[in-house]
């Protein structure tokens, strides 16, 4: 019996409909089948100078730590393969493990770790990437280095960079006594990794009562840290009445001036936060709320912060309509919901469950937009303990071999909400699908978005049933379960419309999409990864937004 970890939502269909494949307004161009080397599989892709690259890592017990040894690749526009170069990590004759590869400025940096167990440090290394040869640079540069109890315990490495890309932010756990506040390591540098300024930052509250969610740096090297101060040791979430208020650190003028900003929305719960800096300093913040409690959601919020006056402006709600927290419920719980509605009986009114905040992308003319997934996993006790787990095509990457526990990542429905430059919540958009796998951490779930002119595209893999015309239960979505599966095509216009058409077949293409690699790399463009087996290839999708 399946024990659930985290409540599902039913899905909503009311504002999509689905199309042919003719009116399609995009195409995709496959690229050569490849053969991938052995245990190996590829963790990120990315752009730089125009071309495309990848990460292909080895696939250890480890599940991709402590790796040794990193490929890089290159790929020309037809995504034909025009190079690839292992790069053996060393530091004086020693092994050093892979952190990132980072494009700053159509540059490619190359970052490592080494954790010296005789001087209980850990050090971080930077090191540029030939874009033509796609070798490594002889010169090691160090931009980090912490103390450290022991390699796993200590001494991990966070990394992010400002949106114009001329800033990069490295910090680090310092290691403390239990209790005791938490401290961190911050080193910002520009886009050469020439250090801008350093700081050890001891943050304002014990490490059993805070937890730091996001941390950015601006493009003039501000840092901020988003956090939740718990009222208690437990550092979790509790249903009913919080027990959690959200802030926000500041560390400006080269990390001199402190500032922190606590966030407090009315009488609302907030369950989920996020932030983004915009161009002139201001904090941009967005989320959910709940009448509830804090694991579901009844609306959505946004405001701006004035890092200068503190002062909270654009304030502005939009709770989810009826029939938006309802779609596909039974008449009887939907009876149940309106009765609760119309009572004010908060504890039985309809809300949703388990969305994961993704994205909060800053437009242009000031607005900007939320999306969020609905995620959650469940567990189930496996009775076929000598059973081998497989996955679509074959032996999958994270096969957990004699276990007795099995573990189903559900990918759901994607919620967009469009928010205006005055802080108006203009419309919310939802994009329903079904996406559930064993064992395999959603390794072929998600989806890939990309913003071409005023359309908005997701792509994500998909059940063809859910497009056949003799689907007779139209409120119905079918799982995606990697067979006779679709790479399904969302486009969401600027009134909030959604329509979802069938893109390709994962079978013709002789391979299985994976979203999450996917990336958007110019103006009309997706580059599309797939694989089977040891099998691999790119794709060019090419989107054309006003058929």
């Amino acid at each position: 019996m399946r024990i659930l970890i985290l409540l599902a939502v039913l899905l909503q269909t009311s504002f999509s409909s689905f199309a042919q494949q003719d009116a399609v307004p995009a195409s995709i161009n496959w690229g050569p089948e490849l053969a991938e080397p052995n245990k190996t599989m590829i963790t990120k892709v990315l752009t730089s100078g125009g071309d495309l690259y990848a990460v292909r890592q080895k696939i250890s017990a480890q599940a991709l730590t402590g790796n040794k040894k990193i490929y890089i690749e290159k790929y020309n526009s037809q995504m034909e393969q025009t190079k690839s170069e292992d790069i053996t990590l060393k530091y004086k004759g020693k092994h050093l493990d892979f952190e990132e590869l980072i494009s700053l400025n159509n540059n490619l940096f190359l970052l490592s770790s080494f954790h010296n167990k005789a001087k209980k440090k850990n050090y971080l290394f930077t090191q540029m990437i030939n874009m033509r040869t796609l070798e490594s640079g002889k010169t090691l540069k160090k931009i980090g280095e912490i103390d450290t109890r022991g390699i796993n315990k200590e001494g991990h490495f966070g990394l992010h960079i400002s949106r114009d890309s001329s800033k990069v932010m490295i910090f680090s756990n310092i290691p403390n006594k239990k209790g005791d506040p938490e401290s961190f390591a911050v080193n910002v540098y520009n886009d050469q990794f020439e250090e801008v300024w350093s700081r050890n930052i001891r943050l304002p509250y014990n490490d059993d009562k805070f937890t730091v969610e996001e941390y950015r740096v601006d493009d003039r090297g501000n840092v901020y840290f988003l956090g939740v101060i718990y009222q208690d040791k437990a550092k979790s979430r509790r249903r009913g009445q919080p027990n959690y208020q959200y802030t926000i650190l500041a560390y400006t003028n080269n990390g001199e001036d402190y500032e922190e900003y606590k966030i407090k929305i009315n009488d609302r719960f907030i369950t989920d936060l996020t932030f983004r800096v915009a161009d002139q300093g201001e904090l941009i913040c967005s989320g959910f709320y709940s009448d509830k409690g804090t694991y579901s959601v009844k609306g959505t919020y946004f405001f701006r912060l004035n890092p200068d006056t503190q002062e909270m402006y654009n304030s502005n709600f939009k709770e989810f309509d009826f029939d938006f927290l309802t779609a596909l419920m039974s008449d009887r719980r939907k009876a149940k919901a309106e009765k609760a509605e119309r009572s004010g009986n908060t504890k039985k009114q309809a809300e949703l469950y388990s969305y994961s905040l993704d994205k909060l992308i800053l437009r242009s003319d000031g607005g900007a937009l939320l999306v969020a997934e609905q995620y959650f996993v469940e567990r189930q006790n496996d009775n076929n303990r000598y059973g081998y787990n497989y996955g679509y095509w074959g032996a999958n990457p994270w096969n957990r071999g004699f276990n007795d526990i099995e573990y189903y990542y559900n990918y759901n429905d994607i919620i967009v909400v469009n928010i205006q430059p005055d802080g108006e919540i203009e419309w919310t958009a939802r994009i329903p699908k079904r996406q559930e796998t064993r064992n395999d951490g959603g390794y072929f779930s998600s989806y890939a978005m990309s913003i071409v002119r005023d359309k908005i595209y997701f792509i994500y893999n998909d059940n063809i049933r859910n497009f056949q015309q003799n689907n007779k239960r139209q409120n119905r979505i079918h799982y995606f379960n990697g067979r006779s599966s679709i790479i399904a095509l969302a486009e969401i216009s600027r009134d909030g419309s959604v329509i979802t058409y069938p893109l390709a077949s994962n079978r013709e293409a002789g391979t299985l999409t994976r979203p999450k690699i996917c990336k958007q790399i110019g103006r009309n463009t997706m580059a599309v990864y797939g694989e089977r087996g040891r099998k691999f290839r790119f794709a060019n999708l090419e989107f054309k937004p006003n058929l």
